[in-house]
């Protein structure tokens, strides 16, 4: 068996790895696209390959930010149908590129509501979670997928009790993300703070939110009536379109619903430019956020599972 990454010259071998599992995959159309713009890289496609037959067996594909020196999710994971022990394959071409990497990156799977119900689902799945694990992505998340759209629910009014204001300084930013991210439920960033300082967190989350599309002059600052910090508002957008991005509240404003007025900023915001429909992320454990989607107008329309290493491990 040849491990390698992909060159060019593959290009019509990889389209005809096909996944007709009904999880994520790497459609002909989303591979060349992504290729152009890219997110994909031939070299961020690893390949396990028949020496003698030439027959490309398994394929992993990873998705990146464009210029980000290491991959930042695994996208793909395809073994072709006459591969005895899938597992296996599947578990040494993830760690190979592991290695490569010098890291672990993450594993994204989007699934459909009730996903543990439907049998085709759960066995697609079941494969790719054991090879996964078996190359070191041992951590376990389930995030429900919230949409809004125009037209089905109204657009949020104004704060009443809310004032949101721009600030270029970054350094405001970093001070608000790092006083709520005290007592968070929010998985990452507990994860994150297991091996960083708060004020690294607070930047390095910055920096990721300053290298998605959104513009940063949308970042709010929210004060109460008495000009008191409440939170922050960080409406934002990915390839796919707008998203809610990321909000919060400060530990001592908890508990008083400042959470559905930065959410209906976010959400008034968008719908101000003009936007059909904003897209956003929690975690199945977060269930004031959840709710707090839910009273917004935001609909669950999915599940995203996401595989990771152990961060004091890896």
């Amino acid at each position: 068996m040849l491990f390698r990454t992909a060159v060019e010259d593959d290009l019509d071998r990889l389209l005809g790895c096909v996944v007709d599992e009904d999880i994520s995959w790497s459609r002909p159309d989303r591979l060349k696209g992504y290729l152009e713009s890219g997110h994909y890289r031939f070299d961020r496609i690893w390949l396990a390959e028949d020496q003698r037959s030439g027959e490309i067996l398994a394929r992993a594909v990873w998705w990146s930010i464009p210029d980000q020196p290491v991959p930042y999710a695994l996208d793909c994971l395809y073994v072709h149908d006459s591969v005895a022990d899938r597992v296996a394959l599947a578990a040494e071409l993830l760690g190979r590129a592991h290695a490569a990497y010098g890291k672990a990156p993450e594993y994204h799977v989007f699934v459909a509501n009730g996903w543990r119900q439907t049998p085709s689902t759960t066995a697609a799945i079941g494969w790719r979670w054991e090879a996964a694990g078996r190359a070191g992505l041992t951590e376990e998340l389930e995030r429900l997928r919230f949409e809004w759209t125009a037209g089905d629910c109204p657009v949020p009014e104004p704060s009443r009790r809310v004032t949101f204001a721009a600030n270029d300084d970054d350094e405001a930013f970093v001070e608000a993300f790092q006083r709520a991210a005290v007592g968070t439920l929010d998985h990452y960033t507990r994860k994150e703070l297991l091996t960083m300082s708060p004020v690294e967190q607070a930047r390095a989350d910055v920096r990721d939110y300053r290298s998605m599309p959104g513009d940063r002059s949308w970042w709010r600052l929210a004060y109460d009536e008495d000009g008191d910090l409440v939170g922050f508002a960080v409406p934002s957008a990915n390839e796919g379109g707008a998203v809610v991005g990321y909000l919060g509240v400060v530990p001592e404003r908890r508990g008083h619903g400042y959470i559905d007025d930065l959410l209906g900023e976010i959400t008034r915001f968008h719908a101000g430019r003009g936007v059909q429909r904003i897209v956003a992320d929690t975690d199945a454990g977060n269930v004031p956020m959840a709710r707090a989607f839910e009273r917004g107008g935001y609909r669950n329309f999915g599940v995203r599972l996401v595989l990771s290493a152990n961060p004091v491990n890896a």
